[in-house]
């Protein structure tokens, strides 16, 4: 698996997004991607309880602890490399989180569009 250029979604260098909780496709920090990451694991998000009960809501629970894949749990501030389908879903739904631009994969932008994840910018 080949990493794509290190590019964030305003063009330059992408920054980290989280080493604690540790996020991205590689776990490596960042939202790094690549051909394999079909989810697009590529927007920085910082969670909110909002966020974090309207993803439970749809099927994918990210704060209760998973001992067994080392995950504690997402609770509201941690930052994590999140699925741009999904965050254009809870966008959609009035309910997304904030984004980190340059910790934002590029690759995020074939997803979501530039103005909409600048509107949710820290």
């Amino acid at each position: 698996m080949e990493k794509d250029p290190s590019i964030n979604a305003l063009g330059t260098e992408l920054q980290p997004c989280s080493m604690d909780p540790v996020t991205g496709f590689f776990r490596d920090g960042a939202c790094n991607t690549c051909a394999a990451d079909t989810g697009s694991h590529t927007v920085c998000a910082v969670m909110t309880a909002e966020f974090l009960a309207y993803s439970k809501y749809v099927g994918n629970d990210l704060s209760t602890p998973r001992p067994e894949y080392h995950f504690a749990g997402l609770k509201p501030g941690d930052q994590w490399c999140l699925c741009a389908a999904r965050f254009l879903q809870a966008h959609d739904e009035g309910c997304a989180p904030k984004v980190s631009l340059r910790a934002t994969h590029q690759r995020a932008l074939e997803v979501v569009p530039l103005d909409v994840l600048q509107s949710h910018a820290v």
